[in-house]
């Protein structure tokens, strides 16, 4: 005689893991609205002629918003001193310009390399504090870069800066021209393959390892994972991408100033990957196009207090999008979803 198995348990123990790896799995695939996303960046090279030195500040501000969502959204390492390695791939290359080497891709990867380098160096010094401790230690070492910059002036040029920075020929063809054309195609590709690259990162085992190291930490041992480890792998790729945004910026302008390591810079990240939705990837990249178009046009249209116009936005963002622009647009996509699929259960027939 056969015993009959209760009512909601799964006749195969399997079943569950493979549904949630099928959800995995789909999760990491291309959605169209993706593909929409990634169509903007055309449709506003034709749509704004004028306008290419603004596109390219949206493109690399973008990339640099990037780099902090992978170590903050995904890793939960909060940081006011992310500037300190957009600030060392900015004069990176304006050092290699200043004295010759002017090739854009090879100032990108010197750029990203010691930017990542630095990264990895000051990631021990995180591993060793609290939430607060990390913060303060970000904090200071954008600071004593920022001094440094500003004492060495033979070097860096301090106050003045680094004008008439060489950049080449993009692959020898493609040189920067004074609209801004080249430079905004350019920062836009850098953008793609980078963003490319973060997210097969975060879909990867790896990533969903630093999801699990943000929401516990003390668990995440207990299942094999190297804590220390993932997280001095995460910031030092973040740093390197921060690299090349602060590499791209000197590329684009043709020079570097000390505002590149600013404390205002590393403050103004944070306020982009907020007003997006931090641990979204896309996030990043809403808030900075949101931030930089804010503010072009408040300091266009109010020159005087267009700051506190910019702070009412983000002070209602916090208040009523706590998750950010992306976040709450999730949460309102998932809520319209439950609440359909619950009227449907109580309209259908029993």
């Amino acid at each position: 005689m056969t015993t009959s198995t209760s009512i909601g348990t799964p006749s195969h123990p399997q079943s569950g893991t493979a549904d949630a790896l099928g959800r995995y799995r789909r999760s990491a695939r291309w959605k169209p609205l993706e593909y929409l996303f990634w169509c903007l960046p055309i449709l506003a090279y034709f749509a704004f002629p004028g306008n290419y030195l603004l596109l390219s500040q949206i493109a690399i501000t973008s990339l640099f918003a990037l780099s902090l969502d992978l170590i903050f959204g995904y890793a939960g390492i909060i940081s006011l001193g992310h500037a300190a390695f957009f600030g060392v791939g900015a004069y990176t290359v304006g050092l290699l310009g200043s004295n010759g080497f002017g090739d854009p891709l090879l100032g990108l990867l010197l750029a990203a390399a010691i930017a990542a380098l630095l990264g990895f160096l000051s990631s021990f010094l995180l591993l060793r504090g609290s939430d607060l401790s990390r913060l303060m230690v970000t904090l200071g070492v954008a600071l004593m870069l920022y001094e440094l910059a500003n004492k060495f002036t033979s070097i860096t040029g301090g106050v003045d800066g680094m004008p008439g920075v060489e950049v080449g020929p993009i692959l020898g063809m493609f040189d920067f021209d004074m609209f801004g054309r080249v430079g905004y195609i350019y920062s836009v590709i850098v953008l793609f393959v980078l963003f490319w690259f973060a997210r097969r990162l975060v879909h990867s085992p790896f990533g969903q390892s630093l999801r699990g190291i943000r929401m516990n930490t003390l668990r995440m041992p207990a299942l094999g994972v190297p804590v220390n480890r993932r997280l001095i792998t995460v910031y030092t790729i973040g740093a390197g991408y921060a690299g090349v945004a602060g590499a791209l910026l000197a590329q684009t302008n043709s020079f570097v100033s000390l505002d590149v390591l600013s404390f205002q810079r590393s403050a103004d990240l944070l306020l982009i990957l907020i007003l997006g939705g931090a641990g979204h990837l896309y996030g990043g990249l809403l808030g900075a196009i949101v931030f930089v178009i804010a503010n072009y046009l408040l300091s266009d249209m109010n020159p005087q207090y267009w700051q506190f116009w910019l702070g009412l936005i983000l002070v209602l963002v916090v208040l009523f999008a706590r998750g950010g622009i992306l976040g709450t647009a999730r949460q309102w996509i998932e809520s319209s979803r439950h609440r359909a699929q619950s009227r449907a259960r109580t309209e259908s027939p029993s």
